[in-house]
């Protein structure tokens, strides 16, 4: 899934911000499955549930930015069947380092065992 905005979209006579969508794709197959217009007043994290509700994931695995990185968006994705990626920036302070800690401890891990095993 994905948020774009369209270029050249806004009205600046009428007072008319640019039209923002959020789509889903189907990379493999280069196929838009469905979009929503994001409200004028609102953002991504809003329409991406609308966008998922209407989908049929189960089984499918949904790539987000990290403007969709939300505790219910995840809850959502799974829910529907389907298992999620997820970007991660450092304005997510506490899951950002969990996540940095979590793989650091799997490097170092993996990096004693491979010693270990020569």
């Amino acid at each position: 899934m994905h948020g774009k905005t369209l270029r050249q979209s806004y009205n600046r006579g009428q007072g008319k911000g640019a039209i923002h969508r959020v789509s889903a794709w189907a990379a493999e197959n280069r196929l838009v499955l469905g979009q929503v217009k994001v409200d004028e007043k609102s953002n991504e994290i809003t329409a991406i549930p609308e966008l998922l509700k209407v989908l049929a994931l189960n089984g499918c695995i949904v790539t987000l930015d990290a403007m969709g990185t939300q505790k219910t968006i995840a809850r959502q994705i799974i829910d529907q069947g389907a298992d999620y990626i997820l970007s991660l920036k450092g304005d997510h302070e506490g899951l950002y380092k969990d996540v940095q800690l979590g793989a650091a401890a799997e490097l170092q891990e993996h990096s004693l065992r491979g010693l270990s095993d020569d």
